[in-house]
């Protein structure tokens, strides 16, 4: 006997995790509609963060203090890029069907920062510049994914120049901290 009824329980951490840095829309969906999941949404911004002060080892940041500066850099550049994509995503290009809510966007880019993570590989100093440029491009694609669905946007060009201009406003801030701040790397 076939059933019609889809399974609606939320998947687990490491599945949304996964998902999510596979750019899966359903993880997406399912983030989205789970008030539950802001907290692990924070636990992977935290984790993509840790994972830059770690990584940034390879440029040279061997100090702790060094490491928590690029970390603290990582997280505060999250927090400019989500509170950027609100205002632009919401208030300055929202579609017809755009029903912003702060919840859902927090999850939903909370778990598109899943691809940050890998940048702990950029210990490997031949590897950081092209670990954090490729995460960082992998970011922005999950973050479109995530934009999209949050925002309930029709079309992926409308979250594409929401989160472009978003990133690289955010990047402009974070550069900006390490230039004035930063520890000196070589």
């Amino acid at each position: 006997m076939a059933t019609d009824t889809v399974d609606r329980r939320p998947h687990s951490f490491l599945r949304r995790l996964v998902g999510a840095a596979a750019l899966s829309a359903d993880i997406y969906e399912d983030v989205e509609v789970d008030r539950g999941a802001l907290a692990q949404a924070g636990i992977v911004v935290l984790l993509s963060s840790v994972a830059a002060g770690l990584g940034a080892r390879g440029f040279g940041a061997s100090r702790p203090v060094d490491v928590a500066f690029f970390a603290f850099v990582a997280l505060v550049g999250w927090v400019a890029w989500a509170a950027l994509t609100y205002q632009i995503g919401a208030r300055i290009l929202p579609s017809s069907q755009t029903h912003a809510d702060l919840g859902q966007l927090l999850r939903t880019i909370g778990f598109a920062s899943a691809p940050g993570i890998f940048r702990i590989v950029g210990v490997v100093p031949s590897l950081t510049g092209p670990v954090f440029f490729i995460t960082s491009v992998w970011m922005l694609i999950a973050m479109i994914v995530a934009v999209r669905h949050a925002l309930d946007y029709e079309h992926t060009g409308r979250a594409v120049a929401v989160c472009t201009l978003g990133w690289i406003l955010a990047g402009i801030i974070a550069i900006a901290l390490g230039v004035l701040f930063g520890p000196q790397v070589t």
